[in-house]
């Protein structure tokens, strides 16, 4: 007799199968991993199904066009069989020429070919070999003067490089104008007009040098105190010309091995000329442009034979054309006077410290955008008898910025120019020795 439970209103026999079928042994999901795939095609590429079922003229056009495909790829996939082996054969092959040529490899300059199979060339160690070339090598690109790759030990030409360009020169080549221009430099109109009329003018109007018969000016260069805007103002011609840039500091043409820094030279003034109309900015031209004197070192010997290659490129048989040069020195009495004579800069452009005129426009540009209290009187610094060069100025005004923002201040005031200004003045003055500069 079934027991009956008053409180759920159930029997428990009925319980008792209710747990039965809810604890029931459920098997766990089969993995798929380890299975067999089934055969035959998947179903992303099973044919379509072609309706009408009924044969007409509608079932006819759609058979014919799956055929077209299932012919199309018939075709490919025997293209496919019948290239691969080709892949595998220029792979193979080209396995064969990188073992041939070795790692790894070293760059070298072609001298002189003596016939299809040999020719001289010259490497950066300095001696002259006479090599073979490699059968797999392209004859047409070989040529004096370009880059070639050599085996790590017979020394043979197994490459060419194309890009035959110095990389050191392709660094220097200008991609990016600066974002200075004429508006940033306060005063100095007399050094902007001479450098456009001896830089800029002759690249957009030579036909105005021609008739008056004159030769416009090889080069110039800009002198003077540091500070006093040299760099601001080569910054400013390469903002405002068309003309290929070149930027180089001296003492990059100062290379380790023999031979190699007056190689730099003759493959910046090429560069030059192939990207001609053009402009070289030579920065700190004193590294290398020094007086010549007798020197047992290797080292002066070299930084000379640079100087002389420099010398030969800026004055020497061949013209340069539409190549420009803009050098930049603070010390330009010391620099050899082979260099600075007529016929290779033909300008000389001296940069003084700035006065009350010039100091009043460079205190207007630093100033435009700084919030300066009610007590600013500019004029206080200007009429000053400090001898501040533009950068000071730029350098007084910076300092005084940051003194308003370590007290947490919105507004600079004149008491922080005035601490500023004590600051710059007693760093320059340790910095400097005094007569360094005349």
């Amino acid at each position: 007799m079934a027991c009956y439970d008053f409180l759920s209103g159930h029997s428990k026999d009925s319980k008792e199968k209710q747990d039965k079928e809810k604890h029931k042994f459920e098997p766990p999901i089969p993995p798929r991993a380890g299975k067999k795939k089934r055969r035959g095609p998947d179903a992303s590429n099973k044919l379509p199904a072609v309706y009408p079922n009924t044969r007409c003229k509608l079932k006819l056009l759609k058979l014919e066009r799956i055929k077209d495909y299932l012919l199309l790829e018939e075709e490919f996939v025997q293209n496919q069989e019948r290239l691969k082996p080709q892949d595998e054969k220029t792979q193979q092959e080209q396995s064969r020429v990188d073992k041939l040529r070795g790692s790894p490899m070293g760059v070298g300059t072609l001298e002189e070919i003596i016939d299809d199979d040999h020719a001289i060339v010259s490497s950066t160690n300095g001696p002259e070999y006479y090599v073979g070339i490699m059968s797999f090598v392209d004859k047409d690109l070989l040529e004096p003067g370009c880059s070639v790759l050599l085996h790590h030990k017979s020394i043979s030409v197994v490459g060419v490089l194309n890009d035959d360009v110095d990389p050191m020169v392709s660094v220097m080549k200008l991609e990016k104008a600066p974002t200075e221009s004429y508006a940033d430099i306060g005063g100095l109109e007399a050094q902007i007009q001479e450098i456009k009329e001896s830089v800029e003018l002759p690249l957009t109007h030579p036909e105005l040098y021609e008739e008056m018969g004159i030769r416009p000016p090889k080069g110039v260069i800009l002198y003077g105190a540091p500070g006093t805007g040299k760099t601001l103002l080569a910054k400013a011609v390469a903002n405002q010309t068309s003309a290929t840039f070149l930027r180089v500091v001296g003492s990059e043409l100062i290379q380790k091995y023999l031979g190699d820094g007056p190689k730099l030279v003759r493959e910046l003034f090429r560069v030059a000329e192939e990207h001609a109309p053009s402009i070289v900015f030579i920065d700190e031209i004193d590294a290398i442009g020094s007086k010549r004197y007798d020197s047992s070192s290797g080292a002066e010997r070299e930084i000379q034979r640079t100087l002389l290659e420099l010398l030969n490129q800026l004055d020497g048989f061949d013209t340069r054309g539409d190549v420009k040069v803009i050098m930049a020195t603070n010390r330009i009495s010391d620099l050899d006077p082979a260099l600075i004579r007529p016929g290779r800069i033909d300008r000389k452009i001296l940069f003084e410290n700035p006065d009350q005129h010039t100091k009043r426009k460079i205190f207007t540009i630093h100033t435009a955008k700084m919030s300066l209290s009610d007590d600013v009187d500019t004029e206080e610094f200007i009429a000053s008898k400090d001898e501040l060069s533009g950068a000071d100025i730029k350098s007084m005004c910076t300092e005084a910025g940051m003194m308003a923002l370590r007290e947490r201040r919105m507004k600079v005031t004149a008491d922080d120019f005035r601490k500023a200004r004590d600051r710059v003045l007693k760093t320059k003055q340790e910095a400097s020795p005094e007569g360094l500069y005349l």
